[in-house]
């Protein structure tokens, strides 16, 4: 068995055992190209490697540890993490990473290599898998280049590869990948040309940065462009952007830095230069007998192609094709650094004024068609900020994602979720909000009259200074939890967040993680240890930025919260309305416009205590994913509606489907967390981490299967969830 392969070597007959992007290298080879000095790993030695590992019996017990097609990305996020982590701990076996050295030594000795995948079924007629998998570039030393091979191994199991495969129908268990080593072509232009252009098959297109082509593919450099007609090879059209950065070979494979003044002020390629990329395209696209998409690289005035894979959009419906937004997902460091200045700049203020906006306007002045206008205008808003919410908030948390995927590359912890250690204790606006109302319980608790004034529900005769305090809170924050505290908007009182108060004031809560600042601290100093000195401040850079998103991550549904409160103020004014004068012609309008908003039943299983009548409830276990280690016991409270918080106890198991703005404040009176959602950065697994609560997520049908009053155990180690007593 032969776990390497030249690309001399490769013919037919081995095709399945190096991939579509080896085997197109080597067609490449064959017809004449330039390439780069290349070998292929095949995926004998990745079979070799995961069977004599015991690592396929671990892989199909995370892929199984819940069906498939019903894990939502972020659980296929956490297991991708999960197993990523196994490749990174289990070494190779020493025979084949004897041979695997020698051949590296042998072909490359000490020079910069990029290491790629090439899984069998990436890159043919049907599909693409480009972008998908991992590559990484400068790779230097054999032992380097064997541990970035296990990661492009690992990558066949990212969240986006799983995604795209379930999509396009691939069976998961079956894959395999295999792997091309090339020589680095440290070329000063780089690009990729099209030799279609899927918006106008007579034309095809190069793209072109200077410096090496990670940024172009990251989305971190923006390409200069050209547009070029198919049958005449002439220009059509060149659009230049502003030219700031460049992709250069680094310490530790390739950095962004800013682009020489000299160079940002000419395109990357000249005319000539263009049209000589794109002819070679052309070629490619001939030999090939298919469109193709080809990366490319001049080194000096040499031009190489590093790969060439057919294009498949031309064919298929991109409408289906969800691979980008996969892509969108995972974010150089780089372009994360963009997208936070994007949100905290820009998208957040933004989202804050809508909110500020929307809240001064006198909604009861309104006339039924002003009403009814209002709401159609709030409806847009609140759909633009959520898609706003999709397209740049979700990305971003993968600043969490990129900062545990170094970590764990960094230090090969045991626990692949160690590193979320170092992210809480943040300044969570939900922290913030929590924090707020003990400083108000606490005065109740201190004060006994106002105590009793409270549970008389004698709001009149309050005590001036703490009525300015609550209605400093309902200002900040009540439009977070209109339906329960109150917000200054809302129909209902104050009640609902008084009887809150007084449970917290009765029972102060556990600040459980929040007491982490020095181990966190020890956390930090091990984690930058491992990093060389000229390392440290991209290092400590990155875990800022990893901060950030972490608590943004929960922050973002707070800021749209805000927006959508205000939808939800305007929809309550139109049903008081219509409850007050049903009769009433002239509210028609509004009963219109409320069935096109329709919001969907508040309730979120349908399934009440009182379908399971009678007889002891037998004790049963229900799995899903550990997101906050700890075991907790306790009665559990199901949140189905918004009122079911106002009679959240202390002490209390919090089951939902899934922790969002109008429930966390009730999360610090709970000995644990239960969701039905999935996922280690949902927001209820991040709240229940910064109070120290065990937590499990991914639960199926969790509402349902569980009944307030159920006496429930949590195991947050394993992710289980015991219902009754165990014993019995």
């Amino acid at each position: 068995m032969r776990w390497i392969l030249t690309t001399q070597d490769i013919d037919s007959r081995n095709r399945h055992r190096i991939g579509g992007k080896g085997y197109a290298l080597s067609l490449l080879v064959k017809g004449g190209f330039k390439i780069p000095n290349t070998i292929c790993v095949t995926s004998d030695a990745y079979h070799e490697y995961v069977k004599r590992s015991g690592l396929r019996e671990r892989i199909l017990l995370e892929l199984h540890r819940k069906e498939f097609k019903e894990m939502r990305w972020e659980e296929i996020w956490d297991c991708a993490t999960r197993i990523r982590n196994l490749f990174l701990t289990k070494p190779l076996p020493a025979d084949l990473a004897q041979n695997m050295r020698k051949h590296i030594d042998d072909r490359f000795q000490d020079r910069p290599v990029a290491v790629r995948s090439s899984a069998p079924e990436e890159d043919d007629a049907r599909s693409s898998f480009a972008g998908l998998h991992e590559s990484f570039i400068n790779v230097t030393g054999a032992e380097s280049v064997l541990k970035h091979i296990r990661m492009v191994w690992a990558s066949l199991w990212s969240d986006a590869a799983l995604l795209y495969r379930q999509e396009i129908g691939l069976d998961v268990e079956k894959s395999s990948m295999a792997v091309v080593v090339q020589e680095t072509v440290a070329g000063d232009r780089s690009g990729v040309a099209f030799t279609r252009n899927p918006n106008d098959e007579s034309q095809g297109i190069v793209e072109s940065v200077h410096g090496l082509n990670q940024g172009l593919v990251d989305g971190t450099v923006e390409p200069d462009r050209w547009i070029i007609d198919r049958d005449t090879n002439k220009i059509v059209s060149h659009t230049a952007p502003e030219r700031k950065n460049w992709i250069v070979p680094g310490p530790k494979g390739v950095q962004l830095a800013a682009l020489p003044a000299d160079k940002s002020a000419r395109p990357p390629l000249m005319p000539r230069e263009a049209n000589t990329v794109f002819q070679t395209a052309l070629k490619a696209e001939q030999y090939f007998n298919m469109p193709q998409d080809v990366e490319w690289t001049y080194e000096k005035d040499v031009l190489i192609l590093l790969q060439s894979r057919p294009i498949t959009t031309l064919s298929s419906d991109k409408s289906q094709d969800k691979r980008g937004w996969y892509l969108s997902l995972h974010r150089s460091f780089d372009n994360l650094k963009e997208l936070r200045r994007k949100i905290e700049e820009k998208l957040i203020p933004g989202m804050i004024a809508a909110a500020e906006s929307l809240g001064v306007k006198n909604l009861k002045k309104m006339s039924d068609q002003a009403l009814a206008d209002e709401i159609r205008e709030r409806l847009e808003i609140n759909h633009k900020w959520v898609n706003i919410y999709w397209e740049d908030f979700i990305p971003y948390a993968h600043g969490v994602r990129l900062f545990g995927q170094v970590y764990n590359d960094a230090l090969h912890p045991d626990d692949p979720y160690e590193f979320m250690d170092l992210l809480t204790h943040t300044q969570m606006a939900s922290i913030e909000r929590n924090n707020m109302l003990m400083n108000l319980a606490a005065i109740i608790r201190g004060d006994e009259q106002l105590a009793e004034m409270l549970r008389q529900g004698n709001s009149a005769g309050l005590d001036v200074k703490f009525t300015a305090l609550i209605n400093e809170f309902i200002e900040r924050f009540g439009d977070l939890s209109c339906a329960v505290t109150g917000g200054k908007n809302c129909v209902l009182g104050t009640g609902p967040l008084y009887r809150l108060l007084l449970e917290m004031a009765e029972h102060p809560v556990r600040t459980g993680g929040m007491q982490k600042k020095d181990r966190i601290k020890q956390s930090i100093q091990k984690y930058l240890d491992h990093f060389e000195e000229d390392q440290k401040p991209w290092a400590k850079e990155l875990l800022d930025l990893a901060r950030n998103s972490y608590q943004l991550r929960d922050d973002d549904n707070i800021y749209l919260g805000r927006i959508e409160a205000q939808l939800l103020t305007a929809v309550q004014e139109a049903k008081r309305r219509l409850e007050s004068q049903i009769d009433d012609p002239n509210h028609k309008i509004l009963q219109h416009v409320l069935e096109e908003v329709d919001f969907g039943s508040e309730s979120q299983s349908g399934v009440l205590a009182e379908e399971i009548t009678g007889g002891r409830l037998q004790a049963r276990q229900l799995t899903g994913q550990p997101a906050g280690p700890g075991i907790s016991k306790g009665r559990a409270r199901v949140i189905q509606n918004h009122s079911d918080l106002a009679n959240f106890k202390h002490g209390e198991v919090l089951v939902c489907d899934a922790v969002d703005p109008n429930i966390t404040f009730v999360v610090p009176l709970a000995t644990a967390v239960v969701e039905r959602r999935g996922g280690m950065l949902i927001h209820g697994a991040i709240i229940a981490r910064e109070y120290g609560l065990p937590c499990i997520t991914g639960v199926p049908d969790a509402t349902r299967l569980i009944q307030t009053g159920d006496n429930i155990t949590v195991d947050g180690y394993l992710g289980i969830v015991t219902i009754g007593d165990a014993s019995l």
